[in-house]
């Protein structure tokens, strides 16, 4: 009678874990970063189309790496979760920790019960009334969760590029100057020419647009002039 294949759980869980890494690293990598303005959320993407960052609900954004498929079908849960809760309850009930929980419970239940674990790293950013009150919640693939300060940054050469982020971060900066400092990161030591994806979450969205979405993403022309050294975004335009 042949014997049945045996891996011990410790072994198994490794396996998957490295499993895991590896299809992360080989993504692009994401950098969101808090500042005096919200927080901006820049991802190094060349579709135009099929995109890493996407608003969640009024003043909450996700941002992702690793396989499409997987973390667009989180982001959509996402969105559900969120709408309902909004409309079952209260738009204040909808919060990035509730959010962040829901995705970790996903993300824990995926690696252990099923055969392969989802090769996804997400971010889940609430922008709050100054810095001090950014949520920045880290979400990694076997449902870990932690709330982070300051910025995040996912996939490819995340060390690399979390570096060059911290020797530049100001909680003054604005978001022009947000976004070239993760411009900036994303470029070190690449020689070719890369292709961003940016949003920001806008603290004063209310005020200054009358809107309590905080959203919005900023588009090709107006990225050109913000790396050229413009701060100022430009009127709202599709978010």
């Amino acid at each position: 009678m042949t014997q049945p294949f045996y891996v011990s759980p410790e072994q198994l869980m490794k396996d998957r874990a490295d499993f895991a890494r590896k299809g992360i690293a080989r993504g692009r990598s994401v950098v969101v970063v808090s500042c005096r303005d919200g927080i901006a959320l820049v991802a190094e993407n060349p579709s135009p189309s099929l995109h890493k960052i996407g608003e969640i609900y009024d003043k909450i954004a996700f941002a992702a790496v690793g396989k499409y498929n997987e973390f667009e079908s989180l982001r959509q849960a996402g969105v559900r979760y969120a709408d309902v809760r909004g409309y079952s309850y209260d738009r204040e009930d909808v919060t990035g920790r509730g959010l962040a929980s829901v995705y970790a419970q996903s993300l824990g239940a995926v690696f252990t019960a099923e055969q392969k674990p989802f090769e996804v790293e997400l971010t889940v950013a609430e922008v709050g009334s100054d810095v001090d009150h950014d949520h920045l919640f880290r979400l990694t693939f076997d449902g870990s969760i932690a709330d982070e300060r300051r910025f995040v940054v996912m996939g490819g050469a995340a060390e690399r590029v979390a570096e060059a982020v911290i020797g530049g971060w100001t909680s003054e900066a604005s978001f022009g100057e947000a976004i070239r400092l993760a411009a900036r990161a994303l470029r070190e030591d690449r020689t070719e020419p890369l292709t961003f994806e940016v949003a920001v979450l806008d603290r004063d969205s209310e005020t200054a647009r009358g809107s309590r979405r905080a959203f919005r993403r900023v588009f090709p022309d107006e990225l050109a002039g913000i790396l050229d050294g413009d701060d100022a975004l430009g009127a709202p335009g599709r978010a």
